[in-house]
């Protein structure tokens, strides 16, 4: 069993930037695929970006693309999320997915339903 704890998440102003962290327990991350996705207040649970179990594939929504970077520390136990040039419309509850399994591709990495793991979120919002 896995347990994901998130991190880093706060009230911040147009612009800004955060860095989400999510921790794990119970296992080590260094063969799963890890991921982000966010909900915002009223919409569904949407895909933010995802590395691969090996860390040479990162996948990512393009609203965040070019402004939002993955990355993972097997000796830490970690994957982060380094926001930049964050925007209202970033607002949401974040959440770490993991799953052992290799997604082979963005469509899969982006399904909710291929994670078998997930964290319990961290607010992030940004003021206009």
């Amino acid at each position: 069993q896995v347990q994901l704890v998130e991190s880093g998440g706060g009230l911040v102003q147009a612009g800004d930037s955060l860095r989400l962290s999510c921790a794990a327990s119970g296992r080590t991350l260094n063969s799963y695929t890890l991921a982000w996705f966010r909900q915002a207040p009223g919409k569904e649970r949407e895909f933010v970006a995802a590395i691969s179990r090996a860390g040479g594939s990162t996948y990512y929504a393009d609203s965040v693309k070019g402004r939002f970077t993955i990355s993972r520390d097997n000796a830490k136990n970690t994957v982060y999320l380094q926001m930049n040039s964050l925007k209202p419309e970033d607002t949401a509850v974040y959440y770490c997915a993991a799953d052992p399994r290799s997604m082979g591709s963005w469509y899969r990495s982006a399904a909710i339903s291929e994670y078998n793991y997930w964290g319990q979120g961290t607010q992030v919002t940004v003021s206009s």
